[in-house]
């Protein structure tokens, strides 16, 4: 079996989210924390790569695209309640 790049990010992607999840749920990641967000975005963006350039499937991918969403939702809410805290504008 050949293993190209995309299938590599897929594994990647999938890797991140779940070792996001898992220090999540030992408590090493705030759930509102930048590191855990980005884990999970850039896991998303792996394995939409992965989609996008190998075997596509509908489903997986518009999940993958809510979970970008969300992920950036979650780092843009957290850099305002970061700068609220400070005082910042």
């Amino acid at each position: 079996m050949n293993f190209f790049w995309y299938d590599w990010a897929g594994y990647f992607g999938v890797a991140l989210v779940l070792l996001a999840f898992f220090l999540l749920q030992e408590r090493k990641l705030q759930g509102s924390g930048l590191v855990y967000q980005l884990m999970n975005v850039l896991g998303a963006i792996g394995v939409m790569l992965s989609l996008a350039f190998g075997s596509f499937n509908l489903a997986a991918f518009i999940m993958q695209v809510a979970w970008l969403l969300i992920g950036s939702y979650g780092i843009v809410r957290g850099i305002q309640r970061r700068r609220g805290t400070r005082g910042l504008p």
